[in-house]
C-alpha cells in the first residue's frame, strides 16, 4: 500500500471531518516517536473537543509520561498502551517470559491510570497468542484499571471464525470482562481486515479500530468506510452505526505517521 504522511495542519483538517462524521475516538499519534507526532496529538486535542483523544505508547514509563504530557489539553484523554502476548513476541521481540510480560502489562496500565482515567490496553499479536495466556493478561489488566481491551490481529493472520472465536473466548473466560470495552484491530495482509472486524463485533467487540481508506502499514488496516457501509447494508446484523446507545459501539480512527 502506498505511504501517506500528513502534517499537523492536514491531520487537524481530517480530525474535524471525522468529528462531523461522529467518529468518537481519535488515536492521534505516538507522541514519543517524534516531535511531529507529539505536536499532532497536542494540536488535535486543542482543535476537537467532542471525541476522545488517544495517544499510543509502548509499555514503557517514558512513553506513557510523554503521552500524558501531549494529552494535557484534551477534554477526554486516553492513553493506549500495551505489549506483545504471542509466543513469537515474548520470545523473539521481547526476549522475556510470559510472567515478565504479564507484570509489565499490569505495571504499564497502572502507570497510565495515574495520569488519565481512560486507559486502553493492546495485546500485540493477539491473533497468534495462546487463548489461556491472553485471557490471563486481559483479566489482569482489567483488574489494573484498563477501560478498553484491544485484541489486534497484528499480522493479519486470522480467518474470520478464528478471530471471532478469540473474542468469544475472552468474553466467556475473563472475569469482569464486562467492565471493559473489547476492541478490534485488524490488518489486511490476507485481505480479511474488514471481514475479521465484522466477525469480531458479531462475537461481542464494541469498538472497532479503523483507518480512512484502510491506510496502514504493509497491506493496510480495516477501512472505516467499509465497516460502516457493511453494517448499514445488512439490516439483519444486530448492531448499528446510527442512534447508537452510549458505549454500544465506538468507531475509533487513527492517523498514519
Amino acid at each position: 500500500m502506498a505511504s501517506c504522511q500528513l502534517n499537523a495542519a492536514e491531520k487537524i483538517e481530517v480530525a474535524k471531518a471525522l468529528e462531523r462524521l461522529v467518529v468518537d475516538v481519535f488515536e492521534s499519534g505516538f507522541p514519543i516517536s517524534s516531535p511531529g507526532d507529539f505536536n499532532s496529538v497536542v494540536e488535535i486535542a486543542k482543535a476537537v473537543r467532542t471525541p476522545t483523544i488517544c495517544a499510543l505508547t509502548r509499555a514503557v514509563e517514558k512513553d506513557i509520561e510523554v503521552a500524558a504530557d501531549a494529552l494535557k489539553s484534551a477534554e477526554k484523554p486516553r492513553i493506549h498502551t500495551g505489549i506483545g502476548t504471542s509466543p513469537f513476541h515474548i520470545q523473539y521481540k521481547l526476549n522475556g517470559t510470559p510472567e515478565a510480560v504479564l507484570a509489565r502489562a499490569v505495571k504499564a496500565v497502572q502507570y497510565a491510570k495515574s495520569f488519565v482515567e481512560d486507559v486502553e490496553f493492546y495485546a500485540e499479536d493477539a491473533g497468534r497468542s495462546e487463548n489461556e495466556y491472553l485471557a490471563q493478561v486481559i483479566e489482569a489488566i482489567i483488574a489494573a484499571g484498563a477501560t478498553v481491551v484491544n485484541i489486534p490481529d497484528t499480522t493479519g493472520y486470522c480467518l474470520p471464525h478464528q478471530y471471532a472465536e478469540r473474542i468469544a473466548y475472552l468474553i466467556n473466560h475473563v472475569q469482569d470482562i464486562d467492565k471493559a470495552i473489547i476492541s478490534t484491530h485488524c490488518h489486511n495482509d490476507l485481505g480479511l481486515a474488514t471481514t475479521n472486524t465484522l466477525a469480531g463485533v458479531q462475537a461481542g467487540a464494541r469498538q472497532v479500530e479503523v483507518t480512512v481508506n484502510g491506510i496502514g502499514e504493509r497491506a493496510g488496516n480495516t477501512a472505516l468506510e467499509e465497516v460502516v457501509m457493511a453494517i448499514k447494508s445488512h439490516e439483519e446484523l444486530d448492531f448499528q452505526t446510527a442512534s447508537i446507545p452510549k458505549n454500544y459501539m465506538r468507531p475509533a480512527a487513527w492517523y498514519p505517521p
